[in-house]
């Protein structure tokens, strides 16, 4: 089968997330709830009314968008009879997407998902004191030379590489001043851009590590299951299916480098056509062009998208 479906990461949130789900179904006004009640916390309210300051925090942000992704899926079941494991052979997502991505297939419930990214949006953002970590954006250069500039920059202090997300476009991470070095030092070396990120913690690199074993810790506590649907791994951008090493590799992730570009090339080298975004944006359906225009990809997040999704199968 030639479909896998791939779930975003951070970045994709906007006010009023979710509420055109909510207002058309009750299958996704379900998924909503119950998140709300998993976390103690009335976050559909942000995400449908915000403010954008407080969804655009970690710890919102990261379970809003998974609920979003499961209340896409939820209401294909419900209004389609879909079935993921009928309808695609991989599933993959971007960051915290792979926690959506293990929920669509049955490793982790709803209600553990949406508190290990609130405790994982917590760690995250507390391993970092405010202002000490950056991330930068670095458009237009090769591989070896987004590398050669984190290595230029860091000068005894962290930049790491972290996100590959699709040729020409990768995101580095770590020390303030060492991400502030390494954009003037990418400008030099000829990327078309480099800009500092709106973000508020430096994730994906090894100033994270406190955020990692917060995560062991709460993984351990949590039941698991193995996927229905093998996952195509940030970390190594190879399919797992394995609930051991599932773990382990989403503990790694919170430090490890997001290999988003590999992850789609080997999923095309699996034998994928077609990528399908599920949950709110477009964000990996625009790098799925850039990395292989011999891939097609679609988003599936509003109503509309769903009838016409439904419609093809």
């Amino acid at each position: 089968m030639g479909r896998a479906f791939v779930f975003p990461g951070q970045g994709s949130q906007a006010v009023g997330m979710g509420k055109e789900l909510a207002d058309a179904f009750v299958a996704a006004r379900e998924v909503f709830q119950e998140v709300d009640d998993a976390l103690g916390q009335n976050l559909s309210k942000i995400m449908f009314d915000g403010p954008g300051d407080d969804l655009t925090l970690t710890e919102n942000a990261q379970p809003a968008l998974m609920a979003v992704s499961i209340a896409v899926l939820r209401t294909l079941e419900a209004e389609g009879g879909f079935d993921l494991t009928k309808s695609a052979s991989l599933v993959a997502g971007h960051s915290l997407g792979e926690y959506s991505a293990l929920a669509a297939a049955g490793t982790f419930s709803l209600a553990d998902t949406a508190r290990l990214l609130k405790i994982r949006g917590q760690a995250m953002q507390k391993a970092v004191p405010v202002g000490e970590g950056a991330m930068a954006a670095v458009l237009g250069l090769e591989l070896a030379d987004a590398e050669a500039v984190a290595e230029q920059a860091s000068e005894g202090e962290v930049c790491d590489f972290a996100n590959d997300n699709a040729p020409g476009q990768i995101v580095l991470s770590g020390a303030t001043a060492a991400i502030e070095r390494a954009i003037d030092i990418a400008k030099e070396r000829g990327a078309k851009r480099a800009l500092l990120l709106p973000v508020s913690a430096p994730f994906h690199c090894s100033l994270m590590a406190p955020a990692a074993e917060a995560m062991a810790e709460a993984l351990g506590k949590v039941e698991m299951k193995d996927p229905l649907l093998p996952l195509v791994a940030n970390v190594t951008a190879e399919k797992v299916d394995s609930v051991d090493v599932c773990r382990d590799l989403l503990v790694r992730q919170v430090t490890g480098r997001v290999r988003w570009r590999e992850s789609v090339e080997y999923m095309k080298n699996q034998g994928i056509e077609t990528l399908v975004e599920i949950g709110t944006g477009k964000v990996l359906t625009g790098l799925t062009r850039r990395i292989d225009r011999e891939l097609s990809g679609s988003a599936v997040g509003t109503p509309a998208d769903i009838e016409t999704f439904l419609a093809s199968l």
